[in-house]
């Protein structure tokens, strides 16, 4: 009899504790997050601190839908097999459907892939390459931060401009840097026929030998430099250029230096003149961006970087989206992302209902030195819906849909 009772204890215990799992579920909405954390933490520090501030915003008015936001979130260690790899067991462990994040391109064609296979919602913040949305785009997944194309782009009209014929590339060979460049040497030649390339220079990702590349590129004499290179790898070229004397008299374009998480390591050493994308937090004063300076450094004392505006406006753009498609269904929230007007401290934002890309911009500026520190100057911004491909390009570009 004591047996028994000790069996029906225990399936009770069992039953209960399944009820308050369920019921806990049923309180919240999960959310999975995966990015590489451990291989990108300049930016993916801020990034992370953007988000767990939506997520403080949003579960102190109420949650969404009545319900608090909880994310769940993964390192993907660099590698698109391990990104994979946490997002099925978040799929299976934690039921989840709705995913945000990514960081690197490769990892983001990988991220693609499950989205569409296994039919869940996936957001992705920052990662560039053009391939995910246009020509292997597929309806579950979507883009905040602008796309590689339209990141170069805004470079081209500076560099045609500068009227320079003799250019050299330099570039991570990867997803990105291989897409990216190849996207300015087109983009540039149809508005400058008679450009030439004279160098390319494709170092392995986080392998950068700048002694060499850099002598490489004494050699070809240029008269103007595309740069790819973020991180460690851009700090060891622009240390090695600068020893060199390689950016004297020539002008340089750089995708990614003037974002303060690449910038402030360099101190002292900042290339001064190069033209660049970034985020110049201290200058900017629109009533959006002052709120969320305000809260950000008021919150982790510091000042925010533009990983930290993607994390925020990734949930933000997802509670937005929750809350059109009234409930946590990921084929209602397909359908309320076409077209879905999302507030940013960059200002409002559209995610395209022809390619799921959103219309999010970029300041494109100088880099100059102020109290031995890089900082952008004249810095303007360029809205995201001026550098999109047409819609003809889209067709062509993402035929299946």
């Amino acid at each position: 009899m004591l047996s028994k009772i000790a069996t029906l204890r225990g399936v009770l215990s069992i039953v209960f504790a399944a009820a308050a799992t369920l019921s806990q579920a049923q309180e919240t909405i999960k959310i999975g997050e995966i990015s590489s954390y451990k291989v990108s933490p300049a930016y993916l520090d801020h990034y992370k601190r953007g988000w767990q501030m939506a997520q403080d915003e949003l579960n102190a008015a109420g949650g969404v839908l009545g319900k608090k936001i909880e994310v769940i979130s993964r390192d993907d260690n660099g590698n698109p097999g391990d990104a994979v790899r946490v997002a099925e067991e978040l799929y299976a462990r934690e039921g989840i459907r709705i995913y945000f994040g990514g960081f690197l391109s490769n990892i983001a064609v990988a991220l693609a892939d499950f989205a569409k296979n296994r039919q869940v919602f996936f957001l992705l913040g920052e990662p560039g390459t053009d391939r995910v949305i246009w020509p292997e785009g597929n309806k579950y997944l979507y883009r905040l931060g602008p796309s590689t194309y339209m990141s170069v782009a805004m470079l081209v009209k500076e560099a045609v401009e500068l009227k320079k014929k003799r250019w050299a590339v330099v570039y991570p060979n990867y997803e990105l840097g291989q897409s990216a460049t190849a996207t300015f040497k087109k983009l540039l030649k149809e508005a400058q026929p008679d450009v030439e390339f004279v160098s390319e220079q494709a170092p392995p990702l986080g392998k950068v030998d700048a002694g060499s590349l850099t002598q490489a590129l004494v050699d070809a004499k240029p008269d103007a430099i595309f740069n790819v290179l973020f991180g460690a790898d851009l700090g060891r070229f622009v240390r090695e250029g600068n020893t060199r004397k390689l950016f004297d008299n020539v002008e340089v374009l750089s995708m990614f230096t003037g974002r303060p998480e690449y910038l402030d390591p360099l101190g002292a050493e900042a290339p001064v003149n190069w033209i660049v994308t970034g985020y110049p937090f201290y200058s900017l004063n629109t009533p959006e961006h002052s709120r969320f300076l305000t809260a950000y450094t008021k919150k982790f004392k510091d000042t925010p970087r533009l990983g930290s505006v993607v994390g925020y406006s990734s949930l933000m753009a997802l509670a937005k989206g929750l809350q059109a498609a009234g409930a946590p269904d990921v084929e209602k929230l397909v359908v309320a992302f076409k077209g879905l007007k999302v507030d940013t401290p960059f200002g409002p934002v559209t995610f395209r209902p022809q390619d799921n890309q959103s219309t999010m911009g970029a300041y494109v500026g100088r880099i100059a030195l102020k109290d031995r520190k890089g900082i952008m100057v004249d810095a303007k911004f360029i809205d995201g819906a001026s550098v999109v491909p047409s819609d003809e390009e889209v067709k062509k570009l993402r035929p299946q849909h």
